[in-house]
């Protein structure tokens, strides 16, 4: 067993019901006195409420999903303008998005307060989107210092957001499994992670009041973060990353879609990424597994429901090809990514699928 792995320096705070409590705490551990903080006119009352008392200099609510280069640089001028020394976010992945992308060029750290299951928090990753494109990359400087969890502030999130979302954090499990950069801690965090979100959101749907299942959710998105860092973007990732930048689709109901075609079609290759998803699914396979957690939550199915088209979906052959990571566990053609590509857009069985494909070969 050789490999290295490097954590990442965060602090995390799990503490349902006291958000507001923990945050004025992580402000003042993080000695800051001017927060700009960051959360879109829909979550203005749970800022409001997180951040009462606090030396709050300018509450910034333009949040655009996938986090456009425009918005970014207003972004950036109002909390130079404003003489920030702490972005403190309130919000899902597209909130810390653009928490990122004022850090990745200020060097101003992060205090974030999540309200979905997106997982950005965790990671330092950042992602923004110019003419159609969506550039991603890796930063230490737009690493949140602090992750403040409170169960409570996901509560209000819909079920059908609350499971799309969810399913966006274990698809990053599941492309953490073969990342390029993958290790035993990362498979480790990712098999725990898809266990935690198997479990709570089933829970969330039967009863999306309780706390037990969205701290279960919550915690698994955490552990599918911190491992999909580390393990770096696989396949299914540099997919939804390339229909997501040229389409305007919606973030996590994308991944939630394209997910199955991805593990179904990986899945073969890596025997023994799939006996540990399978595993922490307690399925007999690890499609099956996520295919009947899908069947239980009523997962969203299809690409056309949100927008996209066949066309479209043609047209985006070329730049899948030209993203797809280096070691993904088999070759991917222009004819795979074609199949795959009009199976998430149609909402195709992905057992199916995989199967007529796995014939043909």
């Amino acid at each position: 067993m050789r490999f290295e792995h490097e954590s990442l320096t965060q602090r995390v705070v799990f503490a349902s019901g006291a958000a507001a409590a923990r945050v004025r705490a992580e402000v003042e551990r993080l000695g800051a006195s001017r927060l700009m903080v960051i959360a879109s006119a829909a979550e203005a009352g749970l800022a409001e409420a997180v951040t009462t008392g606090l030396p709050v200099v300018v509450r910034w609510d333009e949040v655009v999903m996938h986090v456009p280069v425009e918005v970014a640089e207003r972004a950036r001028a109002a909390a130079a303008a404003h003489g920030a020394d702490l972005l403190l976010s309130v919000g899902g992945g597209s909130t810390t998005g653009l928490a990122k992308a004022i850090a990745l060029t200020s060097g101003l750290p992060i205090l974030a307060v999540p309200t979905t299951y997106a997982g950005s928090e965790a990671t330092s990753v950042w992602g923004l989107t110019e003419r159609a494109r969506k550039s991603t990359g890796a930063d230490a400087r737009v690493l949140p210092r602090s992750v403040v969890y409170d169960a409570t502030l996901t509560v209000s999130l819909p079920v059908p957001m609350s499971v799309a979302s969810g399913l966006n954090a274990l698809a990053h499990c599941v492309d953490a499994m073969w990342g390029p950069r993958v290790d035993p801690i990362d498979r480790a965090l990712a098999g725990e992670g898809i266990r935690a979100l198997a479990a709570g959101l089933p829970a969330v749907a039967a009863d999306p009041s309780g706390l037990e299942g969205r701290e279960q959710a919550l915690y698994g998105t955490y552990l599918s973060a911190v491992a999909f860092s580390s393990a770096g973007s696989g396949l299914h990732h540099k997919i939804c990353h390339v229909l997501g930048g040229r389409y305007d689709l919606p973030h996590a109901q994308t991944h939630a879609v394209v997910l199955p075609h991805v593990l179904a079609f990986n899945a073969p290759a890596a025997p023994e990424a799939e006996r540990r998803i399978a595993a922490a699914f307690g399925a007999d396979s690890a499609v099956e597994g996520l295919e009947r957690l899908r069947r239980a939550v009523d997962a969203p199915t299809a690409l056309r429901d949100y927008g996209m088209t066949e066309t479209d979906a043609d047209a985006s052959v070329q730049a899948v090809l030209d993203a797809v990571p280096e070691g993904n566990p088999r070759p991917v053609t222009a004819e795979d990514v074609r199949r795959l590509l009009r199976a998430a857009w149609r909402g195709a069985d992905p057992r199916t699928t995989s199967n007529e494909k796995e014939s043909r070969r």
